[in-house]
């Protein structure tokens, strides 16, 4: 797979530093996967990015940002009298929180324009979205979204996705839970979190998570688990479960599943076998959360 296309929002990132200042960045769970893939993947490959952003001098720069890293912006939308969210990071042990400013999001409205989602979704080999990029676009054009990628699915499509599930960003866990499964029961490879899926669903164990999202009609689950065992099924490979290498240190968890995320993709491309998938993203993970940041170019250069 060589051809990716990832869909969701990207922030202006305040992340701190160790003198108590923060540094500015730009970041979010799904663009932070393309980051990644555009640096796992080889130079052949195209990893474009979709979504909306303003026409102020921030979303300038960010888009450049982007391009910068590898990472297209030719099917992004400009939205006038709108600008890209901010967040802030704060640490706690290792452990992050977030703040975050997000009122005048331009993308909110990244599938407001149907036509402009099919044509950057047309001819992709994977398509990667996120529970964040359900919860952030606006809720009257979550069938347009999926919709579009159900038909691309049906087109030969691999359609990724992880749930990545912030409460504060819906209105009840019920449309959290309900949303999160529509979007699931449009993709092949799902990626949820135990932990985050033990709490918006009751799962006992990971394998409760699996069965889910399988009899919902989903090829591959893998079920991410912090430093625990990692399980996984697919219709090719069964039930698999690794035990990942503790990180040497914690500094920053910001990223840690999205660039799992990235490396299990990266990986799968190349062929590699779904076990051996899954640890390359594990150790990638792990390197990660050793630094500060979500996008830590000495983990992957």
């Amino acid at each position: 797979m060589k051809n990716i296309l990832s869909i969701g929002e990207c922030m202006v990132e305040m992340a701190p530093r160790t003198d108590g200042a923060y540094m500015r960045g730009f970041a979010g769970d799904t663009f932070n996967a393309a980051w990644y893939l555009a640096r796992l993947l080889p130079e052949d490959a195209t990893v474009d990015y979709f979504t909306a952003v303003g026409t102020d001098t921030v979303s300038d720069e960010m888009l450049a940002f982007m391009e910068k890293s590898g990472v297209g912006t030719g099917s992004v939308r400009r939205v006038p009298d709108r600008t890209v969210g901010l967040y802030m990071i704060a640490l706690k042990d290792g452990e992050r929180s977030f703040s975050y400013w997000r009122g005048q999001s331009a993308a909110k409205r990244l599938a407001a324009d149907r036509a402009a989602l099919e044509a950057a979704v047309r001819g992709r080999e994977l398509v990667l979205f996120s529970g964040i990029t359900m919860a952030v676009v606006d809720e009257a054009d979550h069938g347009t979204l999926l919709d579009v990628l159900a038909e691309a699915r049906r087109a030969g499509t691999v359609i990724a996705f992880d749930p990545n599930m912030r409460l504060r960003l819906w209105p009840s866990r019920e449309v959290m839970a309900e949303t999160i499964m529509r979007a699931a029961e449009i993709s092949d490879m799902v990626l949820p979190s135990f932990d985050e899926d033990s709490a918006a669903f009751g799962d006992e164990n990971p394998q409760a998570t699996i069965a889910r999202y399988r009899a919902s009609g989903v090829k591959s689950v893998i079920v991410k688990n912090g430093v625990d065992t990692i399980h996984a099924q697919s219709g090719a490979d069964g039930a698999i479960t690794f035990q990942p290498t503790p990180a040497a240190k914690v500094v920053d968890t910001t990223a840690a599943g999205d660039s799992f995320n990235a490396g299990l993709i990266a990986a799968l491309s190349r062929g590699e076998s779904l076990t051996d998938a899954i640890g390359q993203a594990a150790a990638l993970s792990a390197r990660v959360i050793a630094a500060r940041g979500a996008l830590v170019a000495e983990a992957v250069d």
